[in-house]
């Protein structure tokens, strides 16, 4: 059955934007795309997709695109998201996340758009007192990355109340990997994803892999965190679409994770299984705001989508991330 409008997807040149695109269009969605090649890659967007190289502040660009493209619903990945930079230069991180998105959203509404599905994050949680994190779980960020996500759901809350508009808002734990098949995956330099920084030690990119803390109450004593494969993720957007044009009285605030966790040492374990060789491991001091554990609650979401995990297998996680690096390392010509 023919879709009903074409989704625009912002930051589509991006990690987890680019995974998206795919997503969409396996499940039968047409889909335009607006990035600003800041961080993203024009060669991560498939060649017959509609791209408009631009920035999601340009309301004029923004306006023509709902017009011409006949969009429907956008999904906004576009942002920055490096914790400790948002410490450094808090303002960047308050104009890309929070004021750009505020442009995007006037442009929605201006442009009659109904439904709106947000790229959130686990970090507006902050440290929380709990694990598994809920939903409901105290929203208290402790660095402008988390707090910036944090005001676009509350903006996304008010306009809702005004309009008629809904929204999704996904709050992502640890989004790793990358598409079975290796069309896409995270490309960006300087990234700081463990898995990521893992493979690329393991190609040899990196001459070592820093642990971060060895401390903390955890039964190793590093950090455990929720991991989710990018292709789980992208599914979970497309299904969230799905339920917001069903019923568009609805609003979905949702935790994105697998609801169990891996220390640093468990990953580092896996990437040794996988590569069958030894990363070397460089201990270090804990980085500031890292908390013990940060684990998903994520039966909101597999209650209210029809969500199943088809990759929550870690060793799998980490082949994916690898076959991808191998990949872009032949796309750079390294």
């Amino acid at each position: 059955m023919a879709k009903p409008f074409t989704i625009l997807v912002t930051g589509g040149a991006g990690y987890i934007g680019s995974h998206a695109i795919l997503a969409l269009r396996d499940a039968g969605w047409s889909v335009a795309v607006i990035d600003n090649l800041t961080t993203g890659f024009r060669w991560a967007v498939p060649e017959d997709v509609v791209f408009y190289e631009g920035d999601i502040e340009d309301s004029e660009l923004v306006a023509k695109i709902i017009q011409n493209e006949k969009i429907g619903a956008i999904m906004h990945f576009a942002g920055s998201i490096i914790v400790p930079e948002s410490v450094e230069n808090p303002l960047k991180y308050y104009h890309n996340n929070s004021s750009k998105s505020r442009s995007l959203i006037e442009s929605a509404i201006n442009g009659e758009v109904k439904h709106f599905i947000f790229s959130s994050t686990a970090a507006t949680y902050g440290i929380p007192e709990e694990s598994p994190v809920r939903e409901t779980t105290p929203q208290i960020p402790i660095n402008p990355y988390g707090m910036s996500k944090l005001m676009t759901e509350h903006m996304l809350r008010d306009v809702s109340a005004a309009h008629e508009f809904n929204f999704c808002a996904l709050r992502y734990f640890n989004v790793a990997g990358a598409d079975p098949q290796a069309r896409t995956g995270q490309s960006t330099a300087g990234a700081t994803h463990l898995i990521k920084v893992a493979v690329e030690a393991a190609l040899g990119k990196r001459d070592s892999i820093a642990v971060f803390g060895t401390d903390y109450e955890t039964p190793d004593g590093t950090g455990v965190r929720d991991y989710i494969h990018v292709a789980d993720l992208a599914a979970a957007h497309v299904l969230a679409l799905e339920a917001l044009v069903a019923d568009p009285e609805q609003n979905h605030l949702l935790n994105c994770g697998y609801g169990r966790g891996f220390s640093v040492l468990e990953v580092l374990d896996a990437v040794d299984r996988v590569t069958n060789m030894k990363l070397t491991r460089k201990l270090e001091g804990r980085r500031a705001g890292d908390p013990d554990s940060l684990i998903s609650d994520n039966r909101a979401i597999m209650d209210r989508f029809p969500w199943q995990p088809g990759h929550a297998d870690l060793d799998e996680i980490v082949a994916h991330a690898l076959a991808w690096e191998r990949k872009l390392g032949e796309i750079r010509g390294e």
